[in-house]
């Protein structure tokens, strides 16, 4: 817990109204970025309730007045498709509790701003994909977060990062890095840089067809790793998608693209033995037909096509942010060791390197599960 939050979290527990005394705030989750507490309370007439209380990052986020806003019209639109459909919107979408003053979010005299949502019962959340199953669950609930904010004018979202999955400009920032060389690294690591120029059109591919119209510019999530789908702790199935800071204009084909990066290979992002380190096409598979799925026919034929072309990018684009960083001293991603940012890039471009070794079969894949 940093110190700030320490210093603040009676101000915002008492800020919020959570319909029972509160017994208890303790610090909850994995995320590196917020200061995220389980919040308990005890209502006179039945079980203890639970609640996330988060305060936002302010270096991550320096507009958390855009931020909530996009959450609140991304989470409130969800609702209503989802109640629309039949479902249960308490367990499949994530819902904003405003403040006791009705504002988007509580700021503390610190300046902190802090936000509360319902805790959302009976899930699980998953590191790493432990079965092709389970991988898949995954995949169905982020075709279906496409699907039901298909009609959600993605152009009146801010870009809470700006230029986040714009691949051009961050091979531009690379050759940039490259250029410094502010601490003599790049002789080193001449192979990666090498790797990337030989790459360099491959970074426009996406980018190109959404500019000449034939992709559209979709409300994309952005970091669709597995641990940010809340699954049923019963069936196993994606119940509700979370941590929906990074919710932005973007590219369907890079959230598809992002989740293969993360979950269809078993090796360590930081792995050294890069014979440990392989597309697993299996678990491509799964996932394709599974997102498909969820989808239910949102996606155009173009952005189905560009499939595997999502994976390539966002596979090629992490180790290039890998790479710019470890040029310029590890300024961005932490480290527990050195060289550490040049390990993770070279098992991002292996998995670069095997995918173009699958490419046909991945293509195949996905020309499969599109007529199927």
């Amino acid at each position: 817990m940093s110190v700030a939050a320490e210093e603040t979290i009676q101000e915002a527990l008492a800020a919020f109204d959570f319909g029972a005394p509160v017994v208890g705030a303790i610090r909850y989750g994995q995320g590196h970025i917020n200061d995220t507490f389980c919040v308990h309370t005890q209502p006179e007439d039945r079980c203890c309730g639970r609640f996330i209380l988060q305060r936002m990052s302010a270096a991550a986020f320096k507009r958390p007045d855009q931020l909530m806003e996009n959450i609140i019209g991304v989470t409130d639109h969800l609702g209503r498709k989802i109640r629309e459909a039949g479902g249960d919107r308490s367990r499949e979408a994530m819902e904003v509790i405003r403040p006791k003053n009705g504002e988007a979010y509580f700021t503390d005299s610190k300046g902190g701003a802090w936000r509360l949502y319902p805790f959302v019962e009976d899930t699980i959340c998953y590191q790493s994909a432990q079965t092709p199953e389970l991988f898949a669950a995954s995949g169905r609930a982020f075709g279906r977060f496409q699907r039901l904010l298909g009609d959600y004018p993605a152009h009146t979202l801010h870009e809470t990062i700006p230029r986040f999955h714009d691949t051009e400009d961050r091979l531009r920032k690379l050759k940039e890095a490259v250029a410094a060389d502010k601490l003599g690294r790049a002789a080193e690591c001449r192979a990666e840089i090498d790797f990337v120029l030989a790459r360099e059109a491959d970074c426009s591919v996406a980018l190109s067809a959404m500019r000449e119209g034939r992709i559209p510019l979709r409300v994309t999530h952005n970091d669709t790793k597995l641990n940010n789908v809340l699954m049923d702790r019963e069936t196993g199935e994606g119940m509700c998608i979370i941590d929906l800071d990074t919710v932005m204009p973007g590219l369907a084909i890079n959230d598809f693209g992002d989740s293969i990066r993360f979950g269809a290979n078993h090796s360590a992002e930081d792995e050294t033995d890069l014979t440990k380190v392989n597309l697993d096409v299996t678990l491509f598979a799964a996932y394709t037909a599974a997102f498909l799925e969820g989808a239910q026919g949102s996606l155009t034929d173009a952005e189905i096509e560009l499939m595997p072309w999502g994976a390539k990018l966002m596979t090629l684009e992490c180790g290039i942010r890998f790479l710019t960083d470890y040029l310029v001293g590890d300024e961005y991603f932490h480290i527990s060791r050195p060289g550490q940012n040049l390990d993770r890039c070279r098992t991002q471009f292996k998995l670069v390197a095997d995918m173009e070794v699958h490419w046909q079969e991945l293509c195949d894949i996905v020309g499969r599960y599109r007529k199927g």
